[in-house]
C-alpha cells in the first residue's frame, strides 16, 4: 500500500474515534463519572474499612503487658472483641498531646457506655508516667474506666511497641519541647486485633489517623483538616461489623 493510501486510513480512523469517543470522554467528565468509576473504583467512603497489610499479610496489634492508671495489668487480651484507638503520649507533654487526649475524650464521650469500644493510650515517659501519676491525668481528662487505660511500663518495650509494632514515631530528643518526640497519630484497631483503615481514591490504606488536630477548629496551623469525625465514623463502623 502506497503511503498516500496509509494517509487516508489513518486520518480516517482519527476522525472516527474523534466522532464516536472523545464525546463519551467529555460526557463522563462533566457527569464526574471518571472520578467515580475509574482508579480501582475505591472511595474514602468506602462502607468497609481496609486493612494494612505487611509482605501480604494482614498487621496485627503485637502482644503487649502493661500496668493501667489503677495498677491493673493490662494486655492486648483484654480488648480482643472491642474495637479501640491506639496512641502514645506523656503526660508531661507540652505541645500535641493535651489536644490528643482533649480529642480522645471527645471520642469516648460519643460512645459513652458502649462496652465493645475501648482505648489504649500508651506513656513513652514510663519513668515518670507512674500509675499513680496516670491516675492524677486520668482525673484532670475525666477519662473513664474501664474502657480507657492510660499505660506505662518498661521504657524499651515501649519505644519498641511504637516504632516497630504500630510505626507511630516516638523519640528521646533533648532539644525539643518536653524532651520528647511523637508523632501524635491514632491507630485503630478491630475487634480480632487487626489495624484497620480508610482506603483512598487509589486503592491505598490511608493507614493513621491525626490526633492532633482540634475537631471544633476544622483545621490545625499548619492548615490541615481535622480527622476526628472521620474516626468516629470508622469506629463506628468497625463496631457495626
Amino acid at each position: 500500500m502506497n503511503k498516500k493510501y496509509t494517509y487516508v486510513w489513518v486520518s480516517l480512523i482519527v476522525l472516527i474515534f474523534g466522532i464516536i469517543v472523545i464525546p463519551r470522554i467529555v460526557k463522563r467528565l462533566s457527569s464526574n463519572t471518571v472520578v467515580e468509576n475509574d482508579r480501582l473504583n475505591v472511595s474514602v467512603h468506602n462502607e468497609r474499612l481496609g486493612y494494612i497489610l505487611v509482605d501480604g499479610k494482614k498487621r496485627k496489634v503485637p502482644s503487649f503487658e502493661f500496668l493501667n492508671q489503677d495498677s491493673i495489668v493490662v494486655s492486648n487480651k483484654d480488648y480482643l472483641g472491642k474495637v479501640y484507638v491506639v496512641d502514645f503520649f506523656f503526660t508531661r507533654c507540652p505541645s500535641i498531646c493535651p489536644v490528643m487526649t482533649t480529642n480522645l475524650v471527645d471520642v469516648q464521650r460519643y460512645f459513652k457506655g458502649n462496652e465493645h469500644f475501648g482505648i489504649a493510650s500508651f506513656s513513652i515517659t514510663p519513668e515518670f508516667d507512674t500509675p499513680q501519676v496516670l491516675r492524677t491525668y486520668a482525673d484532670k481528662y475525666k477519662i473513664q474506666k474501664p474502657g480507657w487505660n492510660l499505660l506505662t511500663g518498661d521504657k524499651d518495650v515501649v519505644y519498641r511497641l511504637a516504632n516497630a509494632g504500630f510505626n507511630i514515631f516516638a523519640a528521646e530528643m533533648p532539644d525539643v519541647p518536653g524532651g520528647f518526640e511523637h508523632s501524635g497519630l491514632f491507630a485503630l484497631v478491630d475487634k480480632e486485633g487487626y489495624l484497620r483503615s480508610r482506603i483512598d481514591q487509589f486503592g491505598n490504606p490511608i493507614v493513621y489517623y491525626r490526633g492532633a488536630i482540634l475537631e471544633e477548629k476544622g483545621v490545625n496551623d499548619h492548615g490541615e483538616t481535622e480527622e476526628i469525625g472521620i474516626l468516629k465514623s470508622d469506629i463506628q463502623k468497625l463496631l457495626n461489623e
